[in-house]
């Protein structure tokens, strides 16, 4: 039994890698673009911008996840085929939000007189920010990008309302059955992937320290 019940939930726990995966590939650029369009100095797309992620940021994943999944159906009538491609633009959608935040909060909070010191050397604006810059903003957003990351591994088991059959949801199918340990064996999944983060995190700010 137990390793049958080892097997789902590692079938199930490709689903989620698959979410985690295609989520930080697509939402780590699409929220710089974001962030681009939040200081913009076109003011339509800079309000547009700060409202979707208002929007986005004020609203619960789960509900956004039922939105992607049914609005295209009901108001287009091209319901989605793929309950795993609907997941993967809600999570994408929601988490570059929050790494646009991220990186608006970094970029603003680089003193102006950095800007000007390279200035002084004869740096374009280019020039000074990938050889000035761009560190320090690296360093600035390690730690809550890190926290994100984090978050998202335990939110990928929030595709399980949508009937994407993650690692979570496997587990719930044995509660039908009146097994109730295989819900909390999953956790030991979740557990060790956050370790390995939290690790991966550890060590890339400790590197990024050294080097300053």
């Amino acid at each position: 039994m137990l390793w049958e019940v080892t097997k789902n939930l590692l079938i199930g726990l490709g689903q989620n890698g698959i979410i985690f995966a295609v989520t930080l590939v697509l939402a780590l650029p699409l929220g710089m673009v974001v962030t681009f369009g939040e200081m913009s100095k076109i003011l339509p797309v800079r309000w547009f911008c700060r409202f979707l992620v208002y929007v986005v940021r004020g609203t619960p994943l789960m509900l956004q996840l039922f939105i992607v999944l049914y609005v295209p159906g009901l108001v287009f009538n091209t319901p989605f085929r793929s309950r795993m491609i609907a997941a993967l633009i809600a999570f994408v959608i929601n988490y570059s939000m929050y790494f646009a935040e991220i990186y608006r909060g970094a970029i603003e909070n680089i003193p102006k007189g950095q800007y000007e010191a390279g200035k002084v050397l004869g740096l374009s604006k280019q020039q000074t920010f990938f050889h000035i810059i761009l560190f320090q903003i690296i360093k600035r957003i390690t730690a809550p990008i890190g926290n994100e990351v984090i978050t998202l591994i335990k939110d990928t088991s929030l595709a399980r309302v949508i009937a994407v059959p993650e690692m979570l949801m496997q587990a719930l199918r044995y509660t039908q059955h009146g097994l109730i340990w295989p819900l909390f064996y999953s956790a030991v999944f979740y557990l060790a992937a956050t370790a390995v983060a939290t690790f991966a995190f550890a060590r890339l700010e400790r590197s990024l320290a050294y080097a300053s």
